[in-house]
């Protein structure tokens, strides 16, 4: 029903268009031709049949509604006016009404007709006579011809003799037909009265909103123009001060509902248009100034270690079709899809990778823990923790470049530092270390596959994340589960997060199994649900975990019985509210964190400008950093180069693989060695004196895992010894 449509609709195909076809027993299809099928499944063969005539009957009714308001559809537009119909209406009332009159009137004259006919007939008159008799017959037989004709009543068949007809057919006619035509004609004008009078309420509501809207355009342009408090620009920041705060004149967000935050944008701190270093023959777009790359960054970030900033420029109200771009990616990897920056967050990978040590409190905890079974319930909770940035997260991250890094330094306020590397392009995978001084180790690679369904995309995550105590000596791993993105096309873009995790003590063996309860229309459990059990090794469980992914993780000490039967003592553990444990909580969003990508406080931080950092660091993709400010039509533009100096990097080392293979073939052939089979592409077999390497990671090598027997990306180290003393001599020329 249309009530239901707002809530419980995911989708809709025109069945006036569409295409129903049965496909086996049980099984039909209802297609529009595009790119709408639905799969249909029912219980039995009768119940299929039932539904296929059902939906053929409506798709009959629908095809007839439709060529009737095509046929009336010009008329309809013609007289939208509503002075116009109401004429039309009066003018078409009077003529029914005149109709009736008609009516009448035939009826009388009819009768009259009648009895001057019979009255002659008694009459004696002369043989001369006859003629003119003859004359008025033939008169009341066309009289009763044209009142059949108006009045659609067919004639008697035993009065077809012209003697008889005048005065048999007068008696019989019905004024039956006049009257229904009036009736009708009168039913279907209060028909059109009542949606006149509903289309006179909708262009009223619709005049009220537009009055509203233009109400507050005006006000938000007056604040615009009153809002002269920005800080000046300088020649050194390389960009103007109205694209630091919000978006220009009439690219506000339809969803800027509260006016009063476009005044609090200026204690938003400036920011350079374009970040990165200086390069011999790298013209980057959307700079103009004299003033090196090296200089505007160094005036930027004098001051950005002593205070972490709080807020972006606001996200510009552009407006793009994604079905357009989607449509013709279904099934297709989501990487190798050329996405414009208008569906990007202003965040690479790498730096939403980063976030996952939010709530690095939680591994600081766990590092104080004297039980390894305490310790591995605080590692669940933060496993969790790492999903409660996505709840509001639709927009995807920048893939980054090759060789693209990110560094998190936070060794003074939080304890740890982390290092992020992209260490693969096709497939995309990224590499990560963090130490803290806390006592832990985390280090992860992530591979991330997606594929686009239609309706929604799936994100998938491979690569297993480590995590080490120093202390204690234990090291738990664990994979992510699946992300799906709904409502690709129609409706409200939401995230839900669904699998297990099963997170492993190696040193202890034990273990814990968290279930990511997927969303669900008929469910009445609460959404986002995330349940856990904590075991040792012999399958006991000592602790039971419940909460969701995007709010809080408690937990709950089982008490076990007497036969220490775990299975038994599990729902005990939900009775016993004196044990629960708050392990986690979300922080708060900051204030109008709608207006800003729904970034968390540590996501506003991480793209601001840091001195020191590599000249390979997202800080520095000049495409990103456009985007941040708003001119998301430049930083297109700037991720088109970027990408194809990528692509030209990338030929250049095939080019550089092949020339090097060559070249060791004909080195061992001078030597009268034979090569042994075809070589590989990219790992050319190179003699001595060759100078080239194929490509490898800058501050991560390749190796065999000890304990998964994976081989990961671990961190070799050599960077923040290199960012001491400044020497990035090694990093590529990547921006």
């Amino acid at each position: 029903s249309k009530a239901e449509m707002g809530h419980t609709c995911r989708g809709t195909i025109n069945l006036a268009t569409a295409n129903i076809t049965v496909e086996d027993s049980c099984n039909f299809i209802i297609s529009n031709g595009g790119a709408q099928t639905y799969h249909l499944k029912a219980s039995s063969e009768v119940e299929r049949q039932r539904w296929v005539t059902a939906l053929e009957l409506a798709k009959a009714k629908a095809v007839k509604m439709l060529e009737e308001s095509d046929d009336s559809g010009d008329e309809s537009v013609s007289q939208t006016d509503k002075t116009e119909l109401q004429n039309t209406l009066r003018i078409l009332s009077s003529k029914v009404e005149d109709l009736s009159t008609c009516n009448d009137l035939i009826a009388k004259h009819g009768t009259a007709l009648q009895r001057s006919l019979s009255e002659l007939e008694a009459l004696r008159l002369p043989p001369d006579s006859t003629d003119k008799i003859k004359q008025v017959n033939e008169r009341a037989t066309l009289f009763r011809i044209t009142s059949n004709a108006m009045i659609n009543v067919s004639p008697h068949p035993e009065d077809s003799t012209v003697g008889k007809a005048p005065t048999s057919m007068l008696s019989t006619v019905s004024p039956q037909a006049c009257r229904d035509f009036m009736l009708l004609a009168q039913t279907h004008g209060k028909k059109w009265q009542k949606s006149l009078q509903q289309e006179r309420d909708q262009r009223i509501r619709l005049e009220e909103t537009l009055e509203q809207l233009a109400k507050q355009h005006n006000h938000l342009e007056r604040a615009f123009r009153g809002a002269t408090v920005l800080p000046a620009s300088t020649p050194g920041t390389g960009g103007s001060g109205k694209d630091l705060c919000c978006p220009a004149k009439g690219d506000l967000s339809d969803e800027d509902d509260d006016n009063n935050e476009f005044f609090d944008a200026p204690e938003i701190f400036p920011m350079p248009d374009v970040m990165g270093h200086k390069r011999t023959g790298s013209n980057i777009s959307g700079t103009s100034s004299d003033i090196s790359l090296d200089e505007q960054y160094k005036h930027q970030v004098e001051d950005t270690k002593k205070e972490k900033r709080t807020r972006i420029p606001y996200k510009p109200n552009y407006s793009l079709n994604l079905w357009s771009i989607m449509k013709n990616c279904i099934g297709k990897e989501l990487s190798k899809i050329p996405m414009p920056v208008n569906f990007n967050e202003p965040l690479s990978m790498l730096q939403r990778l980063t976030e996952d040590l939010e709530y690095h409190e939680l591994l600081d905890r766990a590092a104080r823990c004297e039980s390894s079974l305490e310790q591995l319930c605080y590692v669940a909770a933060f496993t969790v923790s790492s999903y409660s940035t996505t709840v509001f997260r639709t927009s995807k991250p920048f893939n980054p470049l090759l060789g693209e890094t990110f560094e998190l330094d936070r060794l003074e306020e939080n304890g740890y530092r982390s290092l992020c590397e992209q260490v693969s392009h096709h497939p995309p995978a990224a590499a990560h270390h963090a130490d803290s001084k806390n006592g832990w180790t985390l280090r992860q690679e992530i591979k991330i596959t997606s594929k686009f369904r239609g309706k929604y995309l799936s994100i998938m995550p491979l690569g297993t994340i480590h995590c080490v105590f120093h202390s204690s000596g234990n090291h738990y791993t664990w994979k992510k589960v699946t992300t799906t993105v709904h409502n690709i096309i129609v409706g409200k873009l939401w995230i839900d997060q669904s699998g297990e995790i099963e997170i492993v003590n190696h040193r202890t063996g034990d273990k814990c199994i968290l279930k990511f309860v997927p969303y669900s229309y008929f469910s009445r459990d609460v959404a986002r649900k995330v349940t856990g059990e904590v075991m040792d090794p012999s399958g006991k469980v000592h602790f039971v975990l419940l909460g969701t992914w995007d709010e809080k993780m408690d937990c709950y000490k089982v008490q076990l019985g007497t036969g220490d039967n775990g299975a038994e003592a599990r729902p005990r553990a939900h009775e016993a509210e004196d044990s629960r444990v708050l392990l986690w909580k979300r922080n708060p969003l900051p204030k109008y964190a709608e207006n800003m990508y729904y970034f968390s406080e540590l996501a506003l931080t991480l793209n601001a400008p840091e001195n020191g950092t590599a000249p390979t660091d997202s800080r520095r993709r000049p495409d990103q950093r456009l985007m941040e400010n708003g001119r998301w039509d430049e930083a297109n533009a700037e991720k088109q180069r970027l990408e194809e100096k990528q692509r030209l990097s990338r030929k250049r080392r095939e080019a550089e693989a092949a020339r090097a293979t060559e070249d060791g073939k004909a080195g061992l052939s001078d030597r009268g060695i034979p090569p042994r089979g075809p070589p590989k592409a990219l790992t050319p077999l190179c003699p001595p004196g060759t100078p080239y390497d194929p490509y490898k990671p800058l501050w991560f090598e390749r190796k065999k895992d000890p304990v998964t027997q994976e081989l990961a990306h671990v961190y070799k180290g050599g960077y923040w010894e290199s960012k001491e003393k400044q020497d990035w001599s090694l990093c590529p020329d990547i921006f």
